[in-house]
């Protein structure tokens, strides 16, 4: 069974179901078994139909018997927090059609058991990004404290007090609401950090940083403790596709007018399907 995953959607529906039939189609036609799926994150909004997305992607895992999953990104979690009051909808946001559904809540409900990150053999799967003193084992495991934190009781507190900047760098010994916050912002917003892993969350438009500022791309870090495994993310449209050995970014800007892309982390297929522009200026996310 070979695995695909495919960046961000957006509530791009239409090349969702585009893509992920062209998928099935080769995989069928060469009498594989039925392939495993993954998204990076950010399922909806921005794009025309996050409703319709959702509802997709969820109806696909429910009957996959966890062969298609999707971790969670930063606008994911945004539609669980403006759906629970406790963040405004901005005026960019796709989400209303969710919010009013009939099945919302069950969707609201699915999305919010969905993992932050997920481990496929030597591949490391998040929506932002790690800092460089986690290695994949801890990633893992700090994913997990969040994941409790989404899947119970008091999940709409967590929610309240998931927002913020601070603290920007890992501590060990970080505990609470303060220790969740660093763990969500990394995994779902980091794009760059300082060599001793602190992050920026005010440059969002572009793939390099200032030199002056001190700052790179996460996975620049000098002895980033991942390397030994294959990071898979998205979140980041102004880098685009990117394919090393150690490093797969799918972010090709599907809801900007770029393409929405997957690639089969067994042999590095890539498949690509040309999105029209939903968003009048590419990178802006």
């Amino acid at each position: 069974m070979k695995t695909y995953v495919i960046g961000d959607l957006q509530g791009c529906h239409e090349q969702t179901v585009a893509l992920v039939e062209r998928i099935l189609a080769q995989e069928s036609a060469t009498g594989a078994l039925a392939p495993s799926i993954l998204f990076t994150g950010d399922l909806i909004n921005r794009g025309p139909d996050s409703l319709a997305t959702l509802r997709y992607v969820h109806a696909l895992a429910v009957a996959s018997d966890g062969r298609i999953d999707t971790v969670l990104g930063n606008h994911d979690l945004h539609l669980l927090a403006v759906a629970n009051g406790i963040r405004p909808a901005s005026g960019s946001d796709t989400l209303e059609h969710i919010l009013e559904a009939p099945d919302g809540a069950a969707l609201l409900d699915w999305l919010r058991t969905r993992p932050m990150a997920l481990q496929r053999g030597r591949h490391l799967l998040v929506h932002g990004g790690v800092l460089p003193q986690w290695d994949a084992q801890q990633v893992m495991e700090l994913a997990g404290e969040v994941e409790t934190a989404l899947r119970g009781p008091g999940w709409t507190g967590f929610l309240a007090q998931m927002y913020g900047n601070q603290p920007d760098a890992w501590r060990d010994d970080l505990q609470g609401p303060a220790r969740l916050r660093c763990i969500v912002n990394a995994l779902t917003r980091l794009r760059f950090c300082s060599m001793d892993g602190v992050m920026d969350f005010k440059q969002k438009e572009s793939a390099k940083a200032d030199p002056a500022s001190g700052l790179m791309p996460w996975f620049e870090v000098p002895g980033r403790r991942t390397q030994d495994v294959t990071v898979v993310f998205g979140h980041w449209s102004a880098l685009g596709l990117m394919l090393t050995p150690n490093l797969i970014a799918l972010d090709t800007g599907c809801v900007w007018g770029g393409y929405l892309s997957a690639v089969c982390l067994d042999d590095r297929t890539l498949m690509q399907v040309q999105c029209p522009e939903y968003r009048e200026h590419a990178g802006k996310k």
